[in-house]
């Protein structure tokens, strides 16, 4: 037998060898409790007490409100407002894209940047979009054009008895007097000129709320106010302006003055755009200005 083998045997019997273990009073040396004991006794149940208490501890803090004073550990109330927050931060953002877009829109009426498609153009998106479809009929040139011609005018002569603009929405004319220039997109002039004599009054067309109304180095006063069902008019070069952005107008109300304000006026006139969902409308389709 080696000497390794006797370190192992010498080292388990000192594990199992029972010892005494008496307790006596300090005093009197009277005997109280006795009982025998191992080293591997005392180690087994050394084992078992850490068992325990760290059950114990785990217990009673991944089952009750204590985990949530651990550093670092997010609790119920702030998983709830993170999702919270998650929902309005994302409500911001669509609010917030939807007011660029309606910004941008009343940025290009301002500027009259309308930027149509030719015809070619839609011609090519057409046959680009029907590659995968399959041919059941052979498209001709003459019938490509009919279509690109019919949405270019569609733009400018919306069918009103599919959609719910009426006359009687548009209730009056913003001003009565002679056209000096009409609507013509070939120009790029997408409004009426009225020839007015100074200081005439400028009514609203229909209820509506004002959305701009500020001077502008070309066009000089103006003051642009949304309708319902996506309408917007705008009324140029005014002298001065009788509201003001956020107010509430009626059909009819006085919003401006006629002048012959900015770089781009010809004289004493209202420059007036009518615009639906994005489009810009002939107003002589929808007033008399005509006494």
């Amino acid at each position: 037998m080696d000497q390794k083998d006797r370190k192992k045997r010498t080292f388990l019997k000192k594990l199992i060898t029972p010892y005494r273990m008496v307790i006596i009073n300090k005093e009197t040396f009277e005997e109280r409790i006795q009982f025998k004991i191992s080293k591997l006794s005392v180690l087994m149940l050394s084992l078992l007490s850490f068992s325990a208490i760290a059950g114990l501890v785990y217990a009673s803090i991944a089952y009750t409100s204590l985990k949530e004073y651990i550093p670092g550990y997010d609790s119920t109330e702030l998983r709830k407002q993170a999702v919270q927050n998650l929902f309005v931060t994302d409500s911001l953002i669509t609010l917030y894209n939807q007011n660029l877009q309606y910004l941008n829109a009343i940025r290009a009426v301002l500027n009259e940047d309308i930027s149509f498609e030719d015809p070619e153009r839609m011609d090519q998106s057409l046959q680009v979009e029907n590659q995968d479809a399959p041919e059941f009929i052979s498209s001709i040139p003459e019938d490509s054009l009919l279509r690109a011609f019919v949405s270019q005018q569609d733009k400018y002569n919306p069918d009103l008895s599919s959609s719910n603009i009426t006359l009687e929405t548009l209730l009056l004319p913003p001003a009565i007097g002679p056209i000096s220039q009409g609507f013509n997109t070939e120009e790029s002039h997408f409004a009426v000129d009225i020839v007015l004599e100074a200081n005439t009054p400028i009514k609203s067309i229909a209820d509506g709320r004002v959305v701009f109304a500020e001077w502008t180095a070309q066009t000089g006063y103006v003051i642009i106010i949304e309708h319902s069902q996506g309408i917007l008019s705008v009324y140029k070069h005014n002298a001065a302006l009788s509201k003001e952005q956020g107010d509430v107008v009626q059909g009819g109300e006085v919003i401006a003055l006629a002048g012959n304000t900015g770089e781009l006026t010809t004289g004493f006139h209202l420059h007036f755009e009518l615009w639906v969902e994005g489009y810009p409308m002939d107003p002589k389709n929808f007033f008399n200005f005509s006494k």
